[in-house]
C-alpha cells in the first residue's frame, strides 16, 4: 500500500499504497489524481544490501554522458539528464513499486493525499508485460463516470501508443488541466473501446454513509486518505445514534492509502490491542499494528464488500476484520498488494518511493499476489443489479 501513506512521525512515515491484482503490479499508485505522500527519512532494517559499496563508481556514467552530449542531435538540459538518472536507479532495483519522483511530481504527489486533484480520478498499475492497467476509477469522477472499468488496458492516449511508455508517462500523458478532454483507447477483453474524458478539480471526502432498509447501515470508504480517521469515527457514532441491526462497510474499488487510516477504521470494531496486521522483513516481525481504542461497532454483525479493486489498506482492514472476528466478507477475491513502501524526502523537494517490507493478516497469511477471497463469492450482475449489496442485506438481515 503507497499506493499506494501514512501519517508523519518525527523521522518516519510508512505509507501503504493501494493496488489492483492478478499478475498485475502497481508502479506508481497515482489516482490520476487520488495519491500517497509526504515521508521522512527512514532508517530501516538490514535489508540483505549491505555488501554494496557505500558510492557508485560513476566514471562510466560519465563516459556515457560525455558521448551523449558530443553526439545527441537535439537539445538536453541537466536537468532532464539527472533526472534520467534518478529514474533508471530506482528502476534499475527490478520493483515496479520503488520509484523515484522529480519535485514537480512529488508535489502533484502530495496535493492529491487530500483527495484533491485536477484529472480523471482513476488508478493505473503496470502489469508483467509492462502494459499500463486500470486498477479502479474513483466512484463518481470523471473516468468512472465515462465507463472506464478495472482491468481496462490503456493502449492510447490522444492519438499516441503506450507500448514503449512507463507508467509516469502515461500518467502524464493523461493528466491535463480542469475542463479539457483526453481520449483514452482501452482494451477490454477482446474489445477495443475510445472514451473521452473530460478532466475535472475533484475534492471527495473518503468516507460516505447513510441508512438502508431494515434499519442496516451502510459506509463507503472510497479511499484510505488523510480525512478517513475523523471520517470514520463520525460515521461509527452516527450508526450507533441509529441503533443499527448491522453494518455494511463497502470497500469495492477502493485502491488503498494510509495505514494509519486502516488501523483506525479498524479501531471502530475492534478492541484495543487487538492486531491489525504485522509488517516483516523476510521473516522477521518488524512491527505489529494494533487497534488504537474506539470500538464502539464492536459486536454489531458487519459485512464487508470487496471486489477486484479492494487493495492495500482495503484488505487490511477486510482482513484485520475478518481475522478477528468482527465481520463476514461477501464479493469477489481482492487485488492482493502486501508490501510496504517508504516515501523519502530527497533534495530539493524530490521523493524516493521504496519497498521496505512485506505485510500480513492477524492470521498469518501473506496476501501479496493472491489477494483475499470472501467467505461468499458473489458477482456482480451484467444488468446493472448490485448483487453483493443485495447478499450483504440478505445476510445481515437473518442475523
Amino acid at each position: 500500500m503507497l499506493k499506494f501513506k501514512l501519517q508523519k512521525f518525527s523521522k518516519k512515515t510508512r505509507y501503504i499504497l493501494g493496488a489492483l491484482g492478478g499478475a498485475a503490479i502497481l508502479v506508481a499508485v497515482f489516482l490520476l489524481g487520488l495519491n500517497i505522500g509526504n515521508g521522512n527519512i527512514y532508517i530501516s532494517a538490514s535489508t540483505g544490501n549491505n555488501k554494496l559499496p557505500e558510492r557508485l563508481n560513476f566514471s562510466s556514467v560519465n563516459q556515457e554522458y560525455q558521448a551523449l552530449i558530443s553526439n545527441y542531435d537535439g537539445k538536453l538540459t541537466t536537468n532532464q539528464l539527472l533526472n534520467g538518472i534518478k529514474h533508471g536507479l530506482a528502476n534499475a532495483v527490478g520493483d515496479p513499486y520503488t520509484e523515484y519522483f522529480t519535485p514537480q511530481e512529488a508535489k502533484a504527489f502530495n496535493s492529491e493525499l487530500n483527495n484533491s486533484f485536477s484529472g480523471i480520478g482513476a488508478e493505473l498499475s503496470a502489469n508483467n508485460s509492462k502494459q499500463v492497467i486500470v486498477i479502479s476509477p474513483l466512484k463518481g469522477s470523471p473516468a468512472a463516470n465515462a465507463g472506464l472499468e478495472s482491468n481496462d488496458v490503456i493502449i492510447d492516449v490522444n492519438g499516441k501508443t503506450t507500448v514503449g511508455m512507463t507508467l509516469e508517462q502515461v500518467v502524464n500523458e493523461i493528466r491535463g488541466k480542469a475542463g479539457t478532454t483526453v481520449t483514452l483507447t482501452i482494451q477490454r477483453g477482446k474489445q477495443q473501446i475510445n472514451l473521452n474524458i473530460k478532466r475535472a478539480d475533484i475534492t471527495v471526502p473518503s468516507v460516505s454513509y447513510k441508512m438502508l432498509k431494515n434499519n442496516i447501515g451502510y459506509i463507503s470508504i472510497y479511499s484510505f486518505a488523510q480525512d478517513t480517521s475523523g471520517l470514520i469515527q463520525q460515521a461509527a457514532k452516527y450508526m450507533v445514534n441509529h441503533h443499527v441491526k448491522g453494518i455494511i462497510l463497502d470497500l469495492r474499488d477502493n485502491p488503498g492509502g494510509l495505514v494509519t487510516a486502516a488501523v483506525a477504521t479498524s479501531s471502530e470494531w475492534l478492541k484495543p490491542g487487538q492486531e491489525v496486521m504485522q509488517e516483516r522483513d523476510g521473516s522477521v516481525v518488524t512491527q505489529t499494528y494494533q487497534a488504537t481504542g474506539g470500538d464502539i461497532l464492536h459486536g454489531i454483525p458487519t459485512v464487508v464488500l470487496v471486489n477486484g479493486g479492494s487493495a492495500s489498506a482495503s484488505e487490511i482492514t477486510a482482513g484485520a476484520l475478518h481475522d478477528n472476528h468482527d465481520a463476514y466478507i461477501i464479493g469477489t477475491k481482492t487485488f492482493g498488494k502486501g508490501v510496504v513502501q517508504q516515501l523519502i524526502n530527497l533534495s530539493g523537494g524530490s521523493l524516493l518511493k521504496v519497498t521496505v517490507a512485506a505485510w500480513y493478516r492477524p492470521d498469518g497469511q501473506d496476501i501479496n499476489h493472491k489477494g483475499i477471497t470472501p467467505d461468499k463469492i458473489v458477482k456482480q450482475s451484467a444488468s446493472g443489479t448490485d448483487n453483493q449489496l443485495s447478499a450483504a442485506e440478505q445476510y445481515l438481515a437473518n442475523k
